[in-house]
């Protein structure tokens, strides 16, 4: 592990803990970051693994509340409407991430045009929203009917597109329904928790077989980063949202996409077209792809120009 190694390590590490759980997309400011950093990362182990460490710093903040709820689950029929409730929110994206991880983490992930494009239609949706004049129905997240439960859980699947956000997708869909700001907010924390750890668990279990001693350094690094960085985030964001709204986090997202988009159009390496004696061969059954061709190219443009500026 060398000092490299080290330094994007603590990078990526905050970069998660900060945006994890803000409505800017925590996938797409680490593919975007990692990118730049040219930062090596077999089977996307990495971004799993330090998202535990923010995991973790939600589960610590509201320790004393999810304790509360636990001891209350048997004899309270209202928390046991809220449990149902964070159930039903949580199924429609669990099952439709199942169903097209695959694709989602091969295809999807790798396409900054795409990422930069959802990262800066979600600011203009953000700012939609929190200008919209509508008056609140809903100011507790534990009285929500559960068909918004349920509604809130679709918007969520949106959140499978890299750039549009978890958090935003939950935030603007509880807003669109008839919550009041920081209770869409603080649901989205709750939320946070059972689709967070089961798309850790999930994906530990997809890339086990590429975490060895020498990842686990760089991943230790990242986790703990991930940690302090979240547990401040946590702890000041409701607060932030009931002073200050959504729009900042609105025009971060349009200057990231942006920003995004100009790398890709106006910097990105040239493809070379194939020469025209060269056959056509295509690689032998189980071998790897050329990292420098295929679909490594073009459609990651932002790779191409990380790739074209290497000795």
């Amino acid at each position: 592990m060398d000092l490299k190694s080290i330094f994007d390590a603590l990078i990526l590490g905050v970069v998660e803990g900060i945006t994890e759980f803000l409505p800017v997309s925590s996938t797409a400011h680490l593919i975007l970051v990692g990118k730049l950093l040219g930062f090596e990362n077999n089977g996307k182990a990495f971004e799993v693994l330090i998202q535990f460490g923010a995991i973790l710093a939600l589960l610590s903040v509201y320790a004393g509340r999810l304790w509360r709820l636990a001891v209350t689950l048997p004899t309270d029929p209202a928390t046991r409407r809220f449990a149902l409730g964070v159930i039903i929110a949580f199924l429609p994206a669990a099952i439709v991430g199942v169903l097209f991880h695959g694709f989602i983490t091969r295809v999807m992930f790798e396409s900054v045009t795409l990422i930069s494009i959802m990262l800066i239609l979600g600011g203009v949706v953000l700012l939609f929203i929190d200008r919209l004049p509508v008056t609140p129905r809903f100011g507790d997240i534990m009285g929500y009917p559960l068909l918004v439960y349920l509604g809130i859980g679709l918007f969520q699947t949106l959140s499978l597109i890299p750039g549009v956000s978890r958090s935003g997708a939950t935030i603007v869909g509880a807003m669109l329904l008839g919550s009041e700001k920081r209770a869409a907010a603080e649901f989205s924390f709750f939320l946070a928790m059972p689709t967070m750890l089961g798309a850790f668990v999930y994906d530990l279990w997809k890339n086990i077989d590429v975490i060895d001693a020498g990842a686990a350094g760089v991943i230790a690094i990242g986790f703990v980063a991930a940690f302090i960085s979240a547990l401040i985030v946590v702890k000041t964001f409701l607060g932030f949202v009931s002073r200050h709204g959504f729009a900042l986090f609105g025009w971060w997202r349009i200057v990231v996409g942006v920003a995004g988009l100009v790398v890709v159009l106006f910097f990105s390496a040239p493809s070379v077209a194939p020469e025209a004696s060269t056959p056509d061969v295509p690689p032998a059954a189980g071998a790897p792809a050329d990292p420098q061709s295929g679909a490594n190219s073009g459609d990651d443009a932002l790779g191409d120009l990380i790739r074209s500026q290497e000795p």
